[in-house]
């Protein structure tokens, strides 16, 4: 079955970080770049405006024939290559970010204005005027020397120390920004833009005969950004509705992807601990991969455990109850022999002794096929390899069934030479305890190793056959079986990555053993 798809933790973890810091960082972008936006577009409007009255002013001083001599500083010279264009534009250049606030303009000085300019600033007067109501700015108009001729209550006074005014009178045009003064305090919901607490002030010079013949002066508080969302509440509800949208579905996501199977995933190990079995069980949702794994894992490491604990129960009845006859036994031929002792024949003194010697022996034998199934469940599959030779030659004449090999001895397998004479020892006395006079090997290799061991014993009857690898199942307990020596070869063969079974239809009994192959 083909796995689902299913993202990595880092990568949602990943895309909701990078969303939930952009959010914010988006809103402050787009407030300070719309709010710039409206700075450029005052300043903007301010030079069209000015570029209106500076050519009409330009067009009155040369109606009225004022002598040049009467002028101010020569226009700097500019290049043949702008000298040939037809069109001059100025564009807007402050930026909020990186031009400084400068202070409040400072207040005009008392000046002496050329009466033939204050002549033609009367006459333009009306139309600043006109101007002033329609687009809220305020406007001045100045002498070659920097006197105001026209617009407001400055009539007469010199602006010529104002730094925007001077880079005019030498024939720049020139923009700042500057504090404003307020005279009422704003709406506290104003404070959000820095826009409000600023006025724009543009200087143009009007150049007559390439000097300059005066400058427009004006000024105006940019557009409120506040005003200007208000306008536009409806693109701005709908601005808040999706950001609202996007937000609850990270959260879906981060809820279904990591905190639902995490939960779920915590109560069913509380499940387990308190020992309901139901609990071990696929989670009904995994979200991301690394979750399905760790749940997959921990589902079976709980598995595995419940396996061993109720493995550890049986195998603690099993030698309880194996150790316990032996021993009963033993306490009772020893009593017998303290208080009969004096009366009892010379006969039955000798065989409550054989009887305990035999218990004893018993109980030694029981003690080391137990320590050879904990040798062998807890082994660990190494590197090392053999064959079936070395493993019969490293048995010698311990087992009580001479072992021969019909096919394959050379070929190699993985396991210790050890541990392979182990397994062998084990189902040749196996075969021995029942009946057989012949135990036969033969190894083939096809990916992995098969090793086939055949006896002529009586078998094993098919009422006992799904039960032969159970540690203490035995049918020759009177004859001091275990029960364990099938049970070593196959804790063996697991812990080397193979498997045993008993096959079908053989005329004694017929082991088949997997293991690794070394190619």
């Amino acid at each position: 079955m083909r796995d689902k798809w299913r993202p990595r933790l880092g990568l949602v973890v990943f895309a909701i970080l990078l969303t939930v810091l952009a959010l914010p960082l988006a809103g402050l972008f787009f407030f300070r770049v719309y709010e710039n936006q409206l700075i450029r577009q005052t300043e903007a409007e301010l030079i069209g405006q000015g570029a209106v009255i500076a050519a009409a002013f330009a067009a009155e001083l040369r109606a009225a024939s004022i002598p040049s001599s009467n002028f101010g500083a020569n226009v700097p010279e500019r290049p043949p290559a702008e000298r040939s264009e037809r069109l001059r534009p100025i564009e807007p250049s402050l930026d909020l970010a990186l031009d400084p606030i400068l202070p409040p303009r400072p207040d005009s000085t008392p000046g002496t204005p050329d009466p033939a300019f204050s002549a033609l600033g009367a006459k333009l007067s009306e139309i600043l005027d006109a101007a002033q109501r329609t687009t809220l700015a305020g406007f001045r108009l100045l002498d070659p020397s920097g006197v105001v001729i026209a617009g407001g209550s400055e009539v007469g006074r010199s602006l010529s120390q104002v730094e925007e005014v001077r880079a005019a009178l030498d024939g720049r045009y020139a923009s700042a920004l500057r504090s404003r003064i307020r005279d009422r305090p704003s709406p506290p919901l104003y404070s959000v833009s820095r826009g409000t607490m600023l006025r724009i002030f543009v200087a143009i010079p009007v150049v007559v005969e390439d000097r300059v013949a005066g400058v427009v002066y004006m000024s105006r508080t940019p557009s409120n950004i506040v005003k200007h969302l208000y306008a536009e509440r409806g693109k701005l509800a709908l601005a808040t509705v999706t950001i609202l949208a996007a937000t609850l579905l990270i959260a879906f996501v981060f809820i279904r992807t990591v905190s639902r199977p995490m939960y779920e995933l915590m109560d069913r190990t509380a499940r387990i601990a308190a020992g309901d079995r139901d609990a071990i069980r696929p989670l009904g949702h995994h979200g991301t991969r690394e979750m399905a794994e760790l749940a997959g894992a921990f589902l079976d490491m709980a598995r595995k455990l419940q396996a061993r604990s109720d493995t550890i129960r049986t195998f603690a009845t099993h030698v309880s109850h194996e150790l316990k006859s032996p021993l009963t036994a033993i306490q009772g031929a020893a009593e017998l022999l303290r208080d009969g002792g004096d009366s009892m024949d010379e006969a039955t003194r000798a065989r409550f002794h054989a009887n305990i010697v035999d218990d004893t022996e018993r109980l030694n034998g029981l003690v080391r096929r137990l320590i050879e199934l904990a040798r062998a469940e807890s082994t660990v599959s190494g590197g090392e390899t053999a064959s079936l030779a070395e493993a019969v030659s490293t048995l010698g004449e311990e087992p009580r069934l001479a072992v021969e090999i019909e096919a394959g001895e050379n070929i190699r397998f993985r396991m210790s030479a050890e541990n392979a004479a182990i397994l062998l020892r084990n189902l040749a006395d196996n075969s021995a305890r029942h009946g057989a006079k012949h135990f036969r090997l033969a190894a083939s290799e096809d990916g992995t190793v098969t090793v086939i061991a055949d006896d002529d014993g009586d078998g094993v009857p098919p009422v006992n056959r799904a039960r032969i690898f159970e540690p203490f199942f035995t049918t020759r307990r009177d004859s001091g079986g275990t029960g364990l020596g099938l049970g070593i070869v196959a804790a063996l063969v697991k812990a080397h990555d193979g498997t045993i079974t008993l096959a079908d239809g053989a005329a004694g009994a017929r082991f088949v053993i997997t293991l690794p192959g070394v190619g």
